[in-house]
């Protein structure tokens, strides 16, 4: 896993240097015809990679998006009316069954069928008219790193093709180093209040909601860790009310409204004696766990989540666990 990690300034680096005319052709396809509504489709960190393809669609191309739950297809048989609009699948694998034949499914109906996806010859990528590899290279451990990074990097730079924001398209070639940067960051601090905790929150908003959910998600698989994800505001509406002395809380303060707004939570909590840890460019209420200085606030979420890998990896040892032999748990998972 932290090998894996560490491969992503690469293996950013690499892709970046790939597939230009893709991510054009694929931009041209959607000024041409803007897609209506869009779909993704996705399960585990996949999952939370179209999290944060919903923030960016949402954001920088005014597209609203839902997530397409696979079952619908599959267990269901429903028709899901979807002739337009924009269907995004991610996985490493493309070789979940309710994955594919959801693509499937969107490209009947009429959708503009995209596939994020680490294996090109996989079933999914056959499914889709637009293949966008994630380069990401032959990935090993159960809980995914790079591959997930490489997810986020492949839908900023749909999202740039698309909309030909001059800012995000001159950022996207600073990421490689800033996510060394992000492998420098140190996060030790944390460790004490993690090898001993029982529940634990990941707060962030926005584009950041979709890395709370992936820190979230990495705490319960590597370090048996129950932790949960809300975003700044939803958690006010009832999970607050757990929150005490004895219940940390991550928070993700991203230099963009929503990293605002989570860094305005922490501030209260830490105010409330709540244990704190905020990961942020600059210090603030709690401990703080450094992030590199932001480059563009839509890619800021990609450095944090590698750094947060590190300090998964740390604390699933310090739990006396393995992080790459996770529990009942298996790199490809074949659902239904």
């Amino acid at each position: 896993m932290l090998a894996e990690a560490r491969e992503a300034p690469a293996r950013v680096a690499d892709m970046l240097a790939e597939d230009a005319t893709l991510y054009a052709a694929l931009g041209e396809r959607l000024r041409a015809r803007p897609p209506p509504f869009a779909i993704t489709i996705a399960r585990g960190s996949s999952d939370h990679a179209a999290s944060y393809a919903a923030s960016l669609l949402g954001i920088a191309a005014g597209c609203a998006t839902v997530t397409l739950a696979p079952s619908l297809v599959t267990r269901y048989g429903a028709r899901i009316h979807m002739r337009g609009a924009l269907a995004i699948a991610l996985s490493q694998s493309g070789a979940s069954p309710d994955i594919v034949q959801a693509l499937a499914a969107a490209r009947q109906a009429g959708a503009i069928t995209v596939a994020i996806v680490n294996a090109p010859g996989s079933p999914l990528a056959a499914e889709a008219a637009f293949v966008l590899p994630q380069r990401a290279g032959a990935e090993c451990s159960v809980a995914a790193t790079k591959s997930f990074v490489l997810s986020l990097v492949a839908v900023a730079r749909l999202i740039a093709g698309w909309t030909r924001d001059a800012k995000l398209e001159a950022a996207l070639p600073l990421l490689p180093a800033t996510l060394a940067a992000a492998l420098e960051c140190d996060w030790t601090a944390a460790l004490p209040l993690l090898a001993r905790a029982q529940g634990l929150y990941a707060v962030g908003r926005g584009p950041g909601l979709a890395i709370a959910q992936e820190s979230a998600l990495k705490l319960k698989e590597t370090c048996r860790l129950h932790a949960e994800a809300f975003s700044a505001a939803e958690i006010q509406h009832g999970p607050r009310a757990i929150i005490d002395a004895a219940f940390p809380v991550l928070a993700y303060g991203l230099a963009d409204p929503g990293g605002d707004d989570a860094r305005a939570f922490a501030a209260e909590l830490a105010a409330a004696g709540v244990p704190v840890m905020l990961a942020a460019a600059e210090p603030g209420a709690g401990l703080h766990l450094p992030l590199p200085p932001p480059i563009h606030p839509l890619l800021d979420p990609i450095a944090a989540i590698l750094a947060f890998y590190q300090l998964a990896e740390a604390v699933s040892r310090a739990r006396g666990l393995d992080p790459d032999k996770p529990r009942a748990l298996h790199k490809v998972t074949r659902t239904t």
